[in-house]
């Protein structure tokens, strides 16, 4: 059984809105694909088992804080290992490097 889920928007780290002007680069997902959401402030990542209309189904493979990096056994009534479906317009890059250091700056 799937467990549904309000995935966050991605907003500017959609997955579907960027490839929609290159549509050459985006492919649809397969079994054993890794993608990521955004639930609730985290990253979520899920192991394609299935792509049916538009649809992945798969398995919570990881949930993690996106400033610490820090894994995730569960966030609210979402836990690792869980079987969820996650529609295309809610996939979502992987945020990059937090740089809050002003030592990395060029003089």
């Amino acid at each position: 059984m799937h467990r549904h889920v309000e995935w966050d928007d991605p907003g500017a780290d959609s997955v579907l809105s960027h490839f929609e002007h290159d549509p050459t680069g985006y492919s649809e997902p397969g079994p054993g694909d890794i993608l990521s959401a955004r639930y609730r402030g985290r990253v979520v990542r899920i192991r394609v088992d299935a792509y049916v209309d538009g649809t992945s189904i798969g398995e919570v493979a990881a949930i993690i804080a996106p400033a610490s990096g820090e894994r995730q056994e569960s966030v609210d009534k979402l836990h690792r290992g869980d079987t969820v479906r996650l529609p295309d317009d809610k996939r979502a890059f992987e945020p990059g490097p937090a740089n809050d250091s002003a030592d990395d700056e060029d003089p």
